[in-house]
Order: structure tokens, then C-alpha cells, then sequence
């Protein structure tokens, strides 16, 4: 049971939410139900969160989503797993990436999320490993996703936020 419902659809204040999706009405979901209780807050975070998941920001698709996964893993956040293996599966990740990912199999996405969630850095050999696939802008925007998406699942598991009816629970078992 969520322990801040999500705010009712039709009292959502649209405005802002736009930030996420210019241009277009968002459909409902729990997420941005519960953002919807607060709109400073989401017109802030939503926005800055749209340049992490394409707007902007210089990560591949497919690294970002490969970094979410292991963060939403590690985290155990039922809700970012379901919604980013969908979004991982449209940028090209395969189910061995997903399963190797769930696994914690040892690439340098991997070892970096980590590393980052464990200690809040990285370690030398990590950064080099890094380093020679992603150039400075790509390494930032590495660590910043991995950080706002530990902070989003945070939120998340706090607030017990369901899966939204639509959204399979499949791939996610709370053992490792």
C-alpha cells in the first residue's frame, strides 16, 4: 500500500508535470501521482530528470539503462526495475544484458554502479576502465544518473509506491 497515495489523475496539476513531456499529456501512473502531491518539487525534479533520460544528456540509451538497472537492482525498487527493463528493452538491451545485470556479472557499468552506490566514488581501476569507453561529459553524466536514479528509488521504496496496473512484475525477485 502506497504510503502517500498517488494524487487522483484528474486533480493532477498538469502544468507541473509538463516539464517531463512538453507538448503531450501525460498518462497516469503512480509516480507521477506521487510527484502530483508536490508540484515545486516535480516541476524541478522532472525537469532536470528529462535531461538525464534523453534530453540532454550524453550517455547512449543503452549505458543509461544498463546503470539504472543495476542501481534499481541493488536497491531492490520493484517500480524503477519493471519501468526501465520496458525502457532498456527499446534502446537495444537484451534479456542476457538484463539477466547479467540482476547477476551483478562484472563490466565496467556494473562495477562502477557499484562502487558508487557502496562507497560514493569510484575506484582508480573502475575510472580507467571508464575512462577509455567515455569521454569527461559521458563520465559526469554517468555519475549523476546512477546518484539521481539511487535518490528516485529511494523515494520509491519510502513512499511504497505500487506498480501501476499495467506493468508486469516479471524479471524481479527481491533476492539476489
Amino acid at each position: 500500500m502506497n504510503r502517500i497515495p498517488p494524487l487522483p489523475y484528474d486533480e493532477w496539476d498538469t502544468e507541473a508535470l509538463a516539464s517531463l513531456a512538453p507538448g503531450r499529456r501525460l498518462p497516469p501512473s503512480n509516480v507521477l501521482g506521487l510527484f502530483a502531491r508536490h508540484p515545486e518539487l516535480a516541476t524541478a525534479f522532472l525537469g532536470y530528470n528529462r535531461y538525464l533520460l534523453g534530453g540532454g544528456s550524453t550517455l547512449s540509451p543503452r549505458t543509461r539503462e544498463l546503470a539504472i538497472l543495476r542501481v534499481a537492482w541493488r536497491r531492490r525498487c520493484q517500480y524503477e526495475w519493471v519501468q526501465h527493463v520496458l525502457i532498456a528493452r527499446k534502446a537495444g538491451v537484451t534479456e542476457e544484458e538484463i539477466d547479467a545485470i540482476r547477476a551483478g556479472k562484472p563490466t565496467a557499468i556494473t562495477r562502477a554502479v557499484d562502487e558508487l552506490e557502496a562507497d560514493s566514488g569510484l575506484s582508480d581501476d573502475t575510472y580507467r576502465a571508464l575512462a577509455a569507453e567515455l569521454d569527461d561529459r559521458q563520465l559526469m553524466d554517468l555519475v549523476f544518473t546512477v546518484g539521481t536514479y539511487g535518490l528516485l528509488a529511494m523515494v520509491l521504496n519510502t513512499f511504497e509506491v505500487e506498480l501501476d496496473p499495467d506493468l508486469p512484475a516479471e524479471n524481479f525477485t527481491t533476492t539476489e
